[in-house]
């Protein structure tokens, strides 16, 4: 398991990063662009992703736990069996994201 712990990739260019399996725990993201990384299964718990761009991004199988996120834009992002537990979703476009669950109406 590689645990990131507290660190700060604000703003930072980690795009077509392969992060699967890492943890990261309490970590600010806002405003990275994250376009095209992979962070299969990955684990983020209490991290800042408010305006990072997750825009096709392969988050399938990963676990957000109270996190914070603002109008992010996730374009073709997959996230089929994502666990969001306690996560703050203000603002969320879901559209063309893969395994996104629908409300029934």
């Amino acid at each position: 398991m590689n645990l990131v712990s507290r660190r700060s990739c604000a703003g930072q260019d980690l795009r077509h990063r392969t992060l699967d399996g890492h943890h990261f725990m309490f970590c600010d993201f806002r405003g990275a662009d994250l376009r095209g990384a992979s962070l299969r299964g990955a684990g983020f718990a209490g991290c800042d992703l408010r305006d990072g761009d997750l825009r096709d991004t392969d988050l399938s199988y990963a676990r957000f736990g109270y996190v914070r996120t603002h109008d992010p834009q996730y374009g073709r992002t997959d996230v089929t069996g994502a666990h969001w537990e306690g996560a703050t979703l203000r603002g969320v476009t879901a559209e063309r994201v893969i395994g996104w669950p629908h409300a029934e109406d």
